[in-house]
């Protein structure tokens, strides 16, 4: 388990496409890491989000680790642009 400290938030990144919308296959190299990820856990500052919400963040934030499930993003919680809802 990892709990980020202060006001950081652990992201799991949304699965990269292989595939474009027009079904073109995209090669690893050219893809784009997503800007998309769902919140696991959040440091004792964080007031905004909660693990389980579905974020958008900014493209260049963060730093990127490996943990045994995944991988994940740790961001500092002014980077998320906004929260991603079903409705």
């Amino acid at each position: 388990m990892f709990v980020p400290l202060s006001n950081r938030v652990l992201v799991k990144r949304s699965p990269e496409l292989s595939v474009s919308e027009g079904g073109i296959i995209i090669p690893e190299t050219y893809q784009e890491k997503p800007m998309e990820g769902t919140v696991s856990s959040i440091g004792e500052d964080v007031t905004k989000v909660k693990p389980g919400y579905r974020i958008l963040y900014s493209k260049y934030s963060g730093v990127d680790i490996k943990l045994r499930d995944g991988d994940y993003l740790i961001i500092i919680e002014k980077d998320i642009l906004g929260i991603i809802t079903d409705e």
